[in-house]
This record gives structure tokens, sequence and C-alpha cells, in this order.
């Protein structure tokens, strides 16, 4: 076998491979050093475009919600609560930036973010940070110790769209961790324990158990749970003051944003890994980029997530980066590379894919 190029178990992106192909497919070098050093001069993330799109994100998500309970006109009402959650996952999913941004990069952005967005949507960067590495170490992904993967195309076909609905009840799952489960920790051990094993990871692999936190990552899970505590209880206080209505609308808010985040999950990846250790071409195929023409992914899969593949060949790589670096790694490679096998057309044919594979798991 050239050590140049992997084996691959077929040229069509969107076809399903054969069962087991992880483990024919050797790393394409020649990739992996285009990747490293066509990039270098686009590396580095850069605050003007960070904390404009952030904030300005987490504003217009507000002041849509605000207006969205604000208002009496029914349909109009469903319109701004539909920009206000689009608008929110956006500025939700700098979580992930956050998660692979150098501790000297962007300062004070991680600070700004969990109090304008993180805290008051429950989800601090606690709850990514040093969870998400783990999904990128090569002997991890798609391992049962990787806390973001499950074979979902090998699973039943129900489990598609139970993984899909049970995103909805999230926000009450997180108002109760933050209200509830944090007081009970704080004097009930085992609550604690259980709660931070179980409950404090944006993790989608049931067997996960996260492990206690460590150094600065330690003093800022105080801080930002203490601060989801208030604020859930703020919110829980809210119905005494102004009735069940806006709160009713903001939980239902998020439930749309949670949602569309978990569809964007499953089709993040192929899910077509049965446990094995992989190689990072392997990793890289059973990944998902869906780059343009087609703009609509740029509203489900935001904040450089449409490049979800790219990102696994370079973690580190901002996300507003992920754009040139697609365009020169295709430029170099060509159509007939492997590079070419991670892109899909969009959300429908991937979607299309995992459920034949999950039907084939009925005969």
């Amino acid at each position: 076998m050239n050590a140049e190029q992997p084996i691959i178990a077929s040229s069509d992106a969107s076809a399903p491979r054969e069962r087991g192909w992880h483990s024919q497919i050797a790393d394409d070098k020649a990739m992996l050093r285009a990747a490293r050093d066509l990039t270098k001069d686009i590396a580095e993330a850069r605050a003007a475009i960070y904390w404009p799109d952030m904030l300005g994100s987490a504003l217009v998500g507000y002041v849509t919600l605000a207006a969205a309970i604000l208002i009496e006109n029914t349909a109009l009402a469903v319109v701004l609560g539909i920009v206000s959650a689009l608008t929110l996952y956006r500025a939700l999913l700098f979580i992930h930036e956050i998660s692979h941004l150098h501790r000297d990069a962007l300062p004070g952005f991680r600070m700004g973010w969990n109090l304008f967005v993180g805290i008051p949507m429950l989800t601090p960067s606690f709850m990514y940070e040093g969870v998400h590495t783990l999904h990128h170490k090569r002997t991890q992904y798609g391992t049962v110790e990787d806390p973001e993967y499950l074979p979902l195309a090998l699973m039943k076909p129900w489990s598609l769209p139970l993984f899909v609905l049970i995103a909805l009840l999230a926000p009450v799952a997180l108002l109760f961790r933050f209200a509830v489960l944090v007081p009970l920790g704080a004097v009930i051990p085992r609550i604690r324990q259980v709660t931070w094993q179980r409950f404090s990871a944006l993790a989608i692999n049931p067997e996960f158990r996260r492990r206690p936190p460590e150094g600065n990552l330690k003093r800022r899970v105080f801080w930002q749970e203490a601060g989801g505590f208030i604020w859930s209880w703020v919110l829980i206080g809210s119905v005494f003051a102004f009735g069940w209505r806006p709160l009713l609308i903001a939980l239902a808010v998020v439930s749309v944003t949670a949602t569309l985040n978990q569809l964007r999950t499953l089709v993040a990846h192929l899910w077509e890994n049965e446990g094995e250790a992989m190689t990072v071409t392997a990793q890289f195929l059973d990944s998902v980029n869906v780059p343009p023409p087609g703009m609509i992914a740029e509203i489900w899969a935001p904040v450089g997530l449409r490049y979800h593949a790219l990102h696994h060949l370079m973690p580190s790589m901002p996300y507003h980066s992920l754009p040139e670096a697609h365009r020169r790694l295709v430029g170099e490679l060509g159509e007939d590379s492997t590079y070419h096998g991670a892109n899909h057309a969009g959300m429908g044919v991937l979607v299309a894919r995992i459920a034949r594979s999950t039907m084939g798991r009925m005969r």
C-alpha cells in the first residue's frame, strides 16, 4: 500500500461504506501535510471577529426573545421566537471555540461568554471544557471512552428520533441541575459526585463518566456553578412576579435551540465506527463537511461547524479561518483526493444515509 494514500471502501461520499472500513484506512500523509502547511498564516483567533459575532448574536437573541414574550400577536411571536432560537444557537456554539482556544488567546473571552451566554442559558463553559478535547484524542475517538460518540448508524431505527427528541427536555433538565442538584450536592457528597460524573458534560455517550476537575478548571467550575444556581432561581422566582408565560416561552425557545443542536450533532459524523481506534484520516472520513455553495448549512451548523471534518484535521484552527482553509485544500488536493470524501451535500442526505443504515439492522 502506498503510504501517501489511504484505502477507501467507497469513492462516493454519500454511499454507506462496508462495515469495518475504518480499520482499512491508513493516514493520507499528503493531505495531513497540506492541512498543516497551507494554513499556518490563518491560524490565529481574531478578537475583532469573535467578540462582535458572539455579542451581536446574543443581543439579537435576547431582544427577540423579550419581544416574543411581550407581543400579543401569536404569529409574530412565533417568528420572533424562531429568530431568537437561531441567534442564541449561534451564540451558544461559541462554547465549542472556547474548548479549543489556547489559554493565552482572546483574553477575557471565556469570562465574557459565560456572563452573557453560558450562565444565562445554563450551559457554562465547564460543561464542554476538558470533555470535548477527549473526542479529538486519536486513541479515544469513536471508542467507548469518547464522550461524544455513539455508533448511531449501527443502532436500531427508533434510536434516531429518540436521540433528537430527547433534546426537547434539555432546558428543564438544566434548570433542575442548577436549581436542585447543585445545592443538594453542596451538602450531600454522593449527589455531588453523581451530578458531576453524569450531568456535567455535553456528552451523548451514556457510558461516559466525567473525572473530577483539576487546576484552573476546578476554580472555574465553582463560580460558574454558583452563577448557574443563582440564575436558575431567578428564573423560577420570575414565575411569582410575572406568571408562567415568560418562563415557558423562554424554555420553548431554548428547546428549539437544543433540538437544532442535536440535529446538527446527528449529522456531524457518519457514526459508523464500532469502537476500534482510528487513524486521523479515518476520523476525518467519519466526520462531515457541508461546504458551499449551499447556504442553509450556515444556519444549522454555524461558527465553522459546517466544516466539522476539517475541524478534526485542525482542531485549533479558529472558526473564521475554516472557509479559507477549505478553499485552499480543495484547490491544492482536487476533487479526486481523500479530502473530497468528507464533503457532503446537506443535512437531508446525511440523515437519509444514517436512516438507511439503521433500517438495515432490522433485517
